[in-house]
Protein backbone atom coordinates (compact mmCIF):
# COMPACT_ATOMS: atom_id res chain seq x y z
CA UNK A 1 0.00 0.00 0.00
CA UNK A 2 1.11 3.55 -0.70
CA UNK A 3 1.24 5.60 2.50
CA UNK A 4 -0.72 8.79 1.86
CA UNK A 5 -1.87 11.72 4.01
CA UNK A 6 -4.76 14.13 3.70
CA UNK A 7 -3.31 17.60 3.37
CA UNK A 8 -5.36 20.79 3.09
CA UNK A 9 -3.11 22.80 0.82
CA UNK A 10 -0.40 25.40 1.23
CA UNK A 11 -2.17 26.99 4.21
CA UNK A 12 -2.20 23.69 6.15
CA UNK A 13 -0.32 24.01 9.43
CA UNK A 14 1.11 20.55 8.71
CA UNK A 15 3.71 21.10 6.01
CA UNK A 16 4.86 18.78 3.26
CA UNK A 17 8.36 18.90 4.72
CA UNK A 18 6.96 17.48 7.97
CA UNK A 19 5.12 14.75 6.09
CA UNK A 20 8.17 13.63 4.16
CA UNK A 21 10.03 13.18 7.46
CA UNK A 22 7.42 10.77 8.86
CA UNK A 23 7.37 8.45 5.85
CA UNK A 24 4.43 9.79 3.83
CA UNK A 25 4.73 8.89 0.14
CA UNK A 26 1.64 10.38 -1.47
CA UNK A 27 -0.61 13.36 -0.84
CA UNK A 28 -4.41 13.36 -0.74
CA UNK A 29 -5.73 16.85 -1.36
CA UNK A 30 -8.02 19.07 -3.42
CA UNK A 31 -8.36 22.59 -4.80
CA UNK A 32 -10.20 23.78 -1.71
CA UNK A 33 -10.38 27.40 -2.84
CA UNK A 34 -12.50 26.65 -5.92
CA UNK A 35 -16.26 26.81 -5.20
CA UNK A 36 -18.32 23.67 -5.63
CA UNK A 37 -19.49 23.20 -9.19
CA UNK A 38 -16.79 25.32 -10.83
CA UNK A 39 -14.23 23.85 -13.23
CA UNK A 40 -10.78 23.03 -11.90
CA UNK A 41 -8.35 24.72 -14.35
CA UNK A 42 -5.47 22.63 -15.65
CA UNK A 43 -2.85 25.25 -14.79
CA UNK A 44 -4.09 25.44 -11.19
CA UNK A 45 -3.96 21.65 -10.89
CA UNK A 46 -0.43 21.58 -12.28
CA UNK A 47 0.70 24.38 -9.97
CA UNK A 48 -0.34 22.45 -6.87
CA UNK A 49 0.99 19.20 -8.32
CA UNK A 50 4.38 20.80 -8.97
CA UNK A 51 4.50 22.17 -5.44
CA UNK A 52 3.81 18.70 -3.99
CA UNK A 53 6.44 17.11 -6.23
CA UNK A 54 9.03 19.68 -5.15
CA UNK A 55 9.00 17.95 -1.76
CA UNK A 56 9.62 14.51 -3.27
CA UNK A 57 5.96 13.50 -2.92
CA UNK A 58 3.20 12.90 -5.44
CA UNK A 59 -0.44 13.95 -5.65
CA UNK A 60 -1.89 10.46 -5.32
CA UNK A 61 -5.60 11.06 -4.71
CA UNK A 62 -8.07 13.91 -5.08
CA UNK A 63 -10.26 14.08 -2.01
CA UNK A 64 -12.47 15.43 -3.04
CA UNK A 65 -13.83 16.84 -6.26
CA UNK A 66 -17.19 17.67 -4.66
CA UNK A 67 -20.44 16.52 -6.25
CA UNK A 68 -22.72 19.56 -6.08
CA UNK A 69 -25.99 19.19 -4.21
CA UNK A 70 -27.97 19.94 -7.40
CA UNK A 71 -26.47 16.81 -8.99
CA UNK A 72 -27.57 14.77 -5.99
CA UNK A 73 -31.16 16.06 -5.97
CA UNK A 74 -31.32 16.47 -9.79
CA UNK A 75 -31.90 20.20 -9.86
CA UNK A 76 -32.37 22.16 -13.11
CA UNK A 77 -28.64 22.98 -13.29
CA UNK A 78 -27.67 19.31 -12.88
CA UNK A 79 -26.51 18.66 -16.46
CA UNK A 80 -24.35 21.79 -16.62
CA UNK A 81 -22.75 20.89 -13.29
CA UNK A 82 -21.99 17.41 -14.61
CA UNK A 83 -20.36 18.95 -17.70
CA UNK A 84 -18.20 21.10 -15.39
CA UNK A 85 -17.33 17.99 -13.40
CA UNK A 86 -16.30 16.15 -16.57
CA UNK A 87 -14.06 19.05 -17.58
CA UNK A 88 -12.39 19.03 -14.16
CA UNK A 89 -11.87 15.28 -14.44
CA UNK A 90 -10.32 15.69 -17.89
CA UNK A 91 -7.92 18.31 -16.53
CA UNK A 92 -6.94 16.03 -13.66
CA UNK A 93 -6.38 13.22 -16.14
CA UNK A 94 -4.16 15.43 -18.33
CA UNK A 95 -2.05 16.17 -15.24
CA UNK A 96 -1.80 12.46 -14.38
CA UNK A 97 -3.88 12.58 -11.20
CA UNK A 98 -5.93 9.43 -11.65
CA UNK A 99 -7.80 8.64 -8.39
CA UNK A 100 -10.78 10.73 -7.27
CA UNK A 101 -12.56 10.15 -3.96
CA UNK A 102 -16.03 11.70 -3.67
CA UNK A 103 -19.25 11.14 -1.76
CA UNK A 104 -22.95 11.10 -2.60
CA UNK A 105 -24.27 12.04 0.85
CA UNK A 106 -26.99 14.70 0.81
CA UNK A 107 -26.06 17.86 2.77
CA UNK A 108 -24.04 16.16 5.51
CA UNK A 109 -20.51 14.93 4.89
CA UNK A 110 -19.93 13.24 8.26
CA UNK A 111 -21.48 13.50 11.69
CA UNK A 112 -20.09 13.51 15.22
CA UNK A 113 -21.56 15.05 18.35
CA UNK A 114 -18.29 15.44 20.30
CA UNK A 115 -14.96 16.40 18.74
CA UNK A 116 -12.97 15.99 21.95
CA UNK A 117 -14.31 12.98 23.83
CA UNK A 118 -11.81 12.29 26.60
CA UNK A 119 -10.18 8.86 26.63
CA UNK A 120 -8.63 7.09 29.62
CA UNK A 121 -5.08 7.84 28.49
CA UNK A 122 -5.66 11.60 28.31
CA UNK A 123 -6.07 11.78 24.53
CA UNK A 124 -9.38 12.72 22.97
CA UNK A 125 -11.29 11.28 20.07
CA UNK A 126 -14.31 11.89 17.85
CA UNK A 127 -17.56 10.53 19.26
CA UNK A 128 -21.16 10.05 18.20
CA UNK A 129 -23.83 10.14 20.89
CA UNK A 130 -27.20 9.01 19.58
CA UNK A 131 -29.25 10.88 22.21
CA UNK A 132 -27.35 14.14 21.85
CA UNK A 133 -27.79 13.89 18.10
CA UNK A 134 -31.51 13.25 18.57
CA UNK A 135 -31.62 16.31 20.85
CA UNK A 136 -30.06 18.40 18.08
CA UNK A 137 -32.56 17.04 15.56
CA UNK A 138 -35.66 17.43 17.72
CA UNK A 139 -34.99 20.47 19.89
CA UNK A 140 -32.48 22.63 18.02
CA UNK A 141 -33.12 21.89 14.37
CA UNK A 142 -36.80 21.15 15.08
CA UNK A 143 -37.08 19.09 11.93
CA UNK A 144 -40.63 18.31 10.86
CA UNK A 145 -41.77 14.79 11.85
CA UNK A 146 -38.37 14.00 13.37
CA UNK A 147 -40.03 12.13 16.25
CA UNK A 148 -40.87 9.27 13.90
CA UNK A 149 -37.15 8.44 13.56
CA UNK A 150 -36.64 7.71 17.25
CA UNK A 151 -37.95 5.11 19.68
CA UNK A 152 -40.10 5.96 22.69
CA UNK A 153 -37.13 5.30 24.96
CA UNK A 154 -34.92 7.65 22.92
CA UNK A 155 -37.59 10.35 23.08
CA UNK A 156 -37.72 9.96 26.86
CA UNK A 157 -33.93 10.33 27.11
CA UNK A 158 -34.04 13.46 24.96
CA UNK A 159 -36.67 14.92 27.30
CA UNK A 160 -34.43 14.16 30.28
CA UNK A 161 -31.44 15.78 28.55
CA UNK A 162 -33.53 18.87 27.85
CA UNK A 163 -33.79 19.45 31.61
CA UNK A 164 -30.03 19.65 32.15
CA UNK A 165 -28.34 20.77 28.93
CA UNK A 166 -26.87 24.28 29.06
CA UNK A 167 -27.07 27.00 26.44
CA UNK A 168 -23.32 26.67 25.89
CA UNK A 169 -23.73 22.94 25.25
CA UNK A 170 -26.51 23.64 22.77
CA UNK A 171 -24.32 26.11 20.89
CA UNK A 172 -21.45 23.65 20.87
CA UNK A 173 -23.70 20.90 19.50
CA UNK A 174 -24.83 23.15 16.65
CA UNK A 175 -21.27 24.19 15.91
CA UNK A 176 -20.01 20.59 15.97
CA UNK A 177 -22.70 19.02 13.78
CA UNK A 178 -23.32 21.82 11.28
CA UNK A 179 -20.09 23.83 11.07
CA UNK A 180 -16.97 22.15 12.43
CA UNK A 181 -17.40 18.81 10.65
CA UNK A 182 -18.74 20.27 7.40
CA UNK A 183 -17.22 23.63 6.55
CA UNK A 184 -13.69 22.51 5.73
CA UNK A 185 -14.91 19.58 3.64
CA UNK A 186 -17.90 20.30 1.42
CA UNK A 187 -18.23 24.07 1.41
CA UNK A 188 -21.98 24.13 2.07
CA UNK A 189 -21.45 25.90 5.40
CA UNK A 190 -18.31 27.63 6.63
CA UNK A 191 -16.93 29.11 9.83
CA UNK A 192 -18.45 32.50 10.54
CA UNK A 193 -21.77 31.93 8.79
CA UNK A 194 -24.60 33.62 10.64
CA UNK A 195 -27.54 31.49 11.76
CA UNK A 196 -26.21 28.07 10.66
CA UNK A 197 -29.51 26.42 11.65
CA UNK A 198 -31.35 28.48 9.03
CA UNK A 199 -28.79 27.66 6.31
CA UNK A 200 -28.85 24.00 7.26
CA UNK A 201 -32.64 23.77 7.13
CA UNK A 202 -32.63 25.36 3.68
CA UNK A 203 -30.18 22.71 2.49
CA UNK A 204 -32.32 19.94 3.95
CA UNK A 205 -35.39 21.35 2.19
CA UNK A 206 -33.74 20.76 -1.19
CA UNK A 207 -34.25 17.04 -0.63
CA UNK A 208 -37.92 17.20 0.23
CA UNK A 209 -39.57 14.39 -1.73
CA UNK A 210 -36.24 12.76 -2.67
CA UNK A 211 -36.34 9.15 -1.54
CA UNK A 212 -33.73 6.41 -1.59
CA UNK A 213 -34.62 5.12 -5.07
CA UNK A 214 -34.50 8.63 -6.52
CA UNK A 215 -31.11 9.37 -4.98
CA UNK A 216 -29.82 6.06 -6.34
CA UNK A 217 -31.01 6.96 -9.82
CA UNK A 218 -29.35 10.37 -9.57
CA UNK A 219 -26.08 8.68 -8.61
CA UNK A 220 -26.38 6.23 -11.51
CA UNK A 221 -27.09 9.11 -13.91
CA UNK A 222 -24.03 11.02 -12.67
CA UNK A 223 -21.69 8.02 -12.89
CA UNK A 224 -22.91 6.98 -16.33
CA UNK A 225 -22.32 10.53 -17.59
CA UNK A 226 -18.73 10.78 -16.36
CA UNK A 227 -17.50 7.27 -17.21
CA UNK A 228 -16.47 8.14 -20.81
CA UNK A 229 -14.05 10.75 -19.40
CA UNK A 230 -12.79 8.23 -16.85
CA UNK A 231 -12.25 5.71 -19.66
CA UNK A 232 -10.37 8.23 -21.78
CA UNK A 233 -7.97 9.32 -19.04
CA UNK A 234 -7.85 6.20 -16.87
CA UNK A 235 -9.42 7.91 -13.86
CA UNK A 236 -10.71 5.79 -10.99
CA UNK A 237 -13.75 7.22 -9.20
CA UNK A 238 -14.20 5.87 -5.68
CA UNK A 239 -17.22 6.79 -3.60
CA UNK A 240 -16.86 7.20 0.16
CA UNK A 241 -19.38 5.30 2.32
CA UNK A 242 -21.97 7.26 4.25
CA UNK A 243 -20.65 8.36 7.63
CA UNK A 244 -22.25 7.10 9.77
CA UNK A 245 -23.78 4.35 7.62
CA UNK A 246 -27.42 4.75 8.63
CA UNK A 247 -30.27 7.18 7.99
CA UNK A 248 -30.06 10.61 9.61
CA UNK A 249 -32.20 13.75 9.47
CA UNK A 250 -34.75 12.10 7.18
CA UNK A 251 -32.20 12.03 4.35
CA UNK A 252 -31.77 8.96 2.15
CA UNK A 253 -28.44 7.16 2.56
CA UNK A 254 -27.33 4.88 -0.27
CA UNK A 255 -23.76 3.72 0.53
CA UNK A 256 -24.18 2.03 3.90
CA UNK A 257 -23.66 -1.73 3.56
CA UNK A 258 -22.94 -4.68 1.26
CA UNK A 259 -26.17 -4.43 -0.71
CA UNK A 260 -25.69 -0.70 -1.33
CA UNK A 261 -22.11 -1.17 -2.54
CA UNK A 262 -23.11 -4.07 -4.79
CA UNK A 263 -25.93 -1.97 -6.23
CA UNK A 264 -23.88 1.04 -7.39
CA UNK A 265 -21.06 -1.16 -8.72
CA UNK A 266 -23.58 -3.11 -10.80
CA UNK A 267 -25.65 -0.05 -11.79
CA UNK A 268 -22.63 1.34 -13.66
CA UNK A 269 -20.56 -1.73 -14.38
CA UNK A 270 -17.30 -0.06 -15.31
CA UNK A 271 -13.97 -0.83 -13.58
CA UNK A 272 -13.40 2.91 -13.10
CA UNK A 273 -16.53 3.04 -10.93
CA UNK A 274 -15.26 1.90 -7.56
CA UNK A 275 -15.19 2.23 -3.79
CA UNK A 276 -13.22 4.14 -1.22
CA UNK A 277 -13.04 1.47 1.45
CA UNK A 278 -13.36 3.51 4.65
CA UNK A 279 -13.04 1.04 7.49
CA UNK A 280 -14.04 3.68 10.02
CA UNK A 281 -17.30 4.64 8.36
CA UNK A 282 -18.29 1.07 7.57
CA UNK A 283 -17.40 -0.27 11.03
CA UNK A 284 -19.64 2.35 12.67
CA UNK A 285 -22.59 0.34 11.36
CA UNK A 286 -23.24 -2.81 13.35
CA UNK A 287 -24.62 -4.43 10.18
CA UNK A 288 -21.15 -4.41 8.62
CA UNK A 289 -18.19 -6.76 9.00
CA UNK A 290 -15.30 -4.92 7.36
CA UNK A 291 -13.41 -8.15 6.66
CA UNK A 292 -16.27 -9.66 4.69
CA UNK A 293 -16.78 -6.43 2.76
CA UNK A 294 -13.08 -6.19 1.92
CA UNK A 295 -13.01 -9.77 0.60
CA UNK A 296 -16.07 -9.13 -1.52
CA UNK A 297 -15.11 -5.73 -2.96
CA UNK A 298 -11.29 -5.68 -2.97
CA UNK A 299 -11.11 -5.75 -6.77
CA UNK A 300 -13.32 -2.66 -7.09
CA UNK A 301 -11.61 -0.73 -4.30
CA UNK A 302 -9.42 2.14 -5.53
CA UNK A 303 -8.55 3.87 -2.24
CA UNK A 304 -8.44 2.77 1.41
CA UNK A 305 -9.08 4.73 4.61
CA UNK A 306 -7.70 2.83 7.58
CA UNK A 307 -9.27 3.80 10.89
CA UNK A 308 -11.47 1.95 13.33
CA UNK A 309 -14.49 2.51 15.55
CA UNK A 310 -15.84 0.90 18.67
CA UNK A 311 -19.62 0.52 18.74
CA UNK A 312 -21.35 1.11 22.08
CA UNK A 313 -24.84 0.46 23.43
CA UNK A 314 -27.64 2.69 22.21
CA UNK A 315 -26.15 3.47 18.81
CA UNK A 316 -23.15 5.39 20.13
CA UNK A 317 -19.67 4.91 18.68
CA UNK A 318 -16.16 6.28 19.19
CA UNK A 319 -13.19 6.44 16.87
CA UNK A 320 -10.89 3.94 18.53
CA UNK A 321 -7.21 3.13 18.32
CA UNK A 322 -6.10 1.87 14.92
CA UNK A 323 -5.04 -1.32 16.72
CA UNK A 324 -8.50 -2.10 18.11
CA UNK A 325 -12.21 -1.76 17.40
CA UNK A 326 -14.46 -3.12 14.68
CA UNK A 327 -12.27 -2.03 11.80
CA UNK A 328 -10.00 -5.12 12.03
CA UNK A 329 -7.28 -3.18 10.24
CA UNK A 330 -4.58 -5.83 10.14
CA UNK A 331 -7.02 -8.24 8.50
CA UNK A 332 -7.96 -5.59 5.97
CA UNK A 333 -4.29 -5.00 5.16
CA UNK A 334 -3.86 -8.75 4.63
CA UNK A 335 -6.82 -8.81 2.25
CA UNK A 336 -5.92 -5.75 0.21
CA UNK A 337 -2.19 -6.53 -0.02
CA UNK A 338 -3.06 -9.95 -1.38
CA UNK A 339 -6.05 -9.11 -3.59
CA UNK A 340 -5.30 -5.56 -4.79
CA UNK A 341 -1.78 -4.46 -3.81
CA UNK A 342 -0.33 -0.95 -4.20
CA UNK A 343 -3.57 0.86 -3.37
CA UNK A 344 -3.19 4.36 -1.91
CA UNK A 345 -4.01 4.26 1.79
CA UNK A 346 -4.39 6.99 4.37
CA UNK A 347 -4.84 6.50 8.10
CA UNK A 348 -7.73 8.96 8.11
CA UNK A 349 -8.58 10.42 11.51
CA UNK A 350 -6.35 10.44 14.57
CA UNK A 351 -6.71 11.34 18.20
CA UNK A 352 -5.78 14.69 19.72
CA UNK A 353 -2.58 14.24 21.72
CA UNK A 354 0.74 15.84 22.70
CA UNK A 355 -0.39 19.42 22.17
CA UNK A 356 -2.46 18.77 19.04
CA UNK A 357 -5.46 20.31 20.75
CA UNK A 358 -3.82 23.76 20.72
CA UNK A 359 -2.88 23.81 17.04
CA UNK A 360 -6.27 24.52 15.47
CA UNK A 361 -6.23 21.47 13.20
CA UNK A 362 -9.36 20.45 11.34
CA UNK A 363 -11.44 17.99 13.41
CA UNK A 364 -10.03 14.48 13.10
CA UNK A 365 -6.91 15.70 11.30
CA UNK A 366 -4.36 16.15 14.07
CA UNK A 367 -0.63 15.76 13.42
CA UNK A 368 0.64 13.69 16.34
CA UNK A 369 -2.47 11.54 16.50
CA UNK A 370 -2.27 10.67 12.81
CA UNK A 371 1.49 10.23 12.99
CA UNK A 372 1.00 7.61 15.73
CA UNK A 373 -1.71 5.97 13.63
CA UNK A 374 0.56 5.91 10.59
CA UNK A 375 3.30 4.24 12.63
CA UNK A 376 0.84 1.64 13.89
CA UNK A 377 -0.45 0.94 10.40
CA UNK A 378 3.06 0.84 8.94
CA UNK A 379 3.94 -1.80 11.53
CA UNK A 380 0.92 -3.86 10.53
CA UNK A 381 1.89 -3.49 6.87
CA UNK A 382 5.39 -4.75 7.63
CA UNK A 383 3.98 -7.82 9.38
CA UNK A 384 1.74 -8.57 6.42
CA UNK A 385 4.54 -8.10 3.90
CA UNK A 386 6.68 -10.58 5.86
CA UNK A 387 3.81 -13.06 5.86
CA UNK A 388 3.34 -12.75 2.11
CA UNK A 389 7.09 -13.23 1.51
CA UNK A 390 7.12 -16.56 3.34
Amino acid sequence: MEKTWRWFGKQDKITLAMLRQIGVEGIVTALHDIPNGKVWPLDTIKDLQGYIESFGLRWSVVESLPVSEAIKYAGPECDQLIENYKESLANLGKAGVKTVCYNFMPVIDWIRTDLRHLCNDGTSSLYFDRIRFAYFDLKLLQRENAEADYSDKELELVAELDKTITEAEKDELIDTIIVKTQGFVNGNIKEGDKNPIYIFKKLLSLYKGINRDMLRENMRYFLAAIMPVCDEYGINMCVHPDDPPFQVLGLPRIVTDESDIAWFLKAVSNPHNGLTFCAGSLSAGEQNDTRELARKFASRTHFVHLRSTAAMPGGNFIESSHLSGRGHLIELIRIFEKENPNLPMRVDHGRLMLGDEEKGYNPGYSFHGRMLALAQVEGMMAVVRNELDL
